[in-house]
């Protein structure tokens, strides 16, 4: 238990309500917004709680971050990715576009007319289907119902079933010796992926570099281009090892 016995009410009630507001933990521990901020602090230090903007979310024995924080978080960053991977993607009849935040904000700025789209995202198969002149393919599988992706053993074999022109990725981390997931069942799919597919894009934002995730989806050599706004000193070692960069 916390010395700061405040910080486990708001444990229990993040377990029960998966994520609050620090309104909302405010108005239930009769306590001002500047001491829930500091004590979601602590928490988020030692790794029980991610925290947004204006809020947190539980952590402690859980894979994913809900996608509706992900794409909160770091907006700007992503759209900034998004806008410089829109000049870099080659010609392509078909297509298979992860479940990530940051693949979500590129897809608004795809020119998809005439293509063949496969996805795990709900959100972006969702965001698709507005649209009239392209052709949709969902997986099948287990729905993660805090992230809307779809994985497991069944979204894999589905996978397996085609031969894909471009696939399009990102990660929750970058360091030497790859691009790595937070769940094993994503880091399976897109292995799968892109085993695949005949190119092979990351689409990845300056924080995830040195960011930490615990499951290797690949070694960084396999991937035909990386594309970020990272900095040149932090994607320098990546061209040295003669990886295509586009930043």
């Amino acid at each position: 238990m916390f010395i700061n016995k405040r910080v486990d009410s708001i444990l229990e009630y993040l377990k029960f309500h998966r994520q609050a507001t620090i309104e909302e933990l405010s108005k239930e521990l009769y306590a001002s917004h500047s001491t829930i901020r500091r004590d979601l602090v602590e928490m988020e230090e030692n790794g029980l709680v991610k925290r947004y903007h204006g809020g947190a979310i539980l952590l402690k024995d859980r894979n994913e971050i809900p996608l509706s924080v992900r794409t909160e978080q770091g907006m700007n960053e992503k759209e900034c990715c998004a806008e410089i991977a829109v000049q870099h993607i080659p010609d392509f009849n078909t297509v298979f576009i992860d479940n990530s935040s940051t693949c979500l904000a590129l897809t608004n700025r795809l020119t998809l007319s005439g293509k063949t789209v496969i996805t795990n995202s709900l959100q972006i198969a969702l965001l698709l289907s507005r649209r009239k002149d392209l052709k949709i393919i969902v997986t099948g599988g287990s729905v993660q119902l805090n992230t809307g992706a779809i994985s497991g053993s069944l979204a894999v074999k589905q996978i397996e079933m085609f031969q894909i022109d471009l696939m399009l990725s990102s990660c929750a981390a970058i360091n030497g010796n790859g691009a790595f997931e937070l769940s094993l069942e994503t880091a399976q799919l897109k292995q799968t992926a892109m085993a695949c597919s005949k190119k092979r894009f990351l689409i990845a934002d300056r924080t995830k570099f040195g960011a930490d995730a615990p499951f290797r989806s690949a070694d960084i050599e396999r991937f035909d281009s990386v594309i970020t706004n990272a900095d040149e000193e932090t994607v320098s070692p990546l061209r040295e090892r003669g990886i295509t960069v586009f930043n």
